[in-house]
């Protein structure tokens, strides 16, 4: 009887496993909403949570202080306080559209794979365009090199002094495969395949 009790107070003891606990994250900004407010789309956030999430606006936002405090300001303090506020959403609103500028930029540059063919019949692929969505040009051209075992390497190009990418092999079609599968980012109707003509040689009279 005596071990019954013994083992029921070590099973009472026994500590319980951690709860995982759930973080929201905002759907706009994508951070939690705790945060929102210091960020550039505050407005927007706000009016997500309202949407998605309506019984914590009042306490992320805390609407009541902010209410208390406003209904005790002066009528100096409170233009102050409207012209502060419309600085701010002017600014998300610059920040907003600077960030659609670059995206319809992003979205309208090309990636340039050109097959150009070198001395004995051999070629190479020149590839131009990827910075333009964030990729880091050095890095691309290392992950080249080790899934084609090739030589790959950043060249400055003749167009506007532009950086590009040379890989040793005519590997134009694994090539566009391989960004498809590893860099999601870029968007596959954004690459285009040319060749380059080889110039022929001028004959003599």
């Amino acid at each position: 009887m005596a071990d019954n009790n013994n083992n029921e107070e070590a099973g009472a003891a026994a500590p319980q496993e951690p709860q995982a606990r759930i973080v929201l994250y905002c759907g706009v900004c994508t951070l939690p909403p705790e945060y929102c407010e210091f960020g550039s789309s505050a407005k927007k956030c706000k009016e997500w949570l309202e949407e998605n999430h309506p019984d914590l606006v009042a306490s992320v936002y805390n609407t009541e202080a902010v209410e208390a405090a406003m209904s005790h300001l002066t009528v100096d303090a409170l233009a102050r306080a409207e012209k502060a506020e419309q600085a701010a959403e002017k600014k998300a609103i610059k920040e907003t559209a600077k960030a659609e500028r670059e995206l319809a930029k992003k979205l309208s540059s090309k990636i340039v794979l050109k097959r150009v063919e070198r001395a004995k019949r051999k070629h190479v692929i020149v590839v131009t365009g990827l910075e333009a969505f964030g990729l880091d040009l050095k890095k691309v051209a290392k992950d080249f090199g080790k899934k084609f075992a090739c030589g790959s390497s950043v060249t400055k190009g003749a167009a506007a002094g532009q950086d590009e990418i040379v890989v040793q092999g005519d590997l134009s079609d694994d090539i566009l495969e391989y960004i498809e599968e590893k860099y999601p980012e870029v968007p596959v109707d954004n690459i285009e395949q040319v060749e380059e003509k080889k110039k022929k040689k001028s004959e003599g009279p």
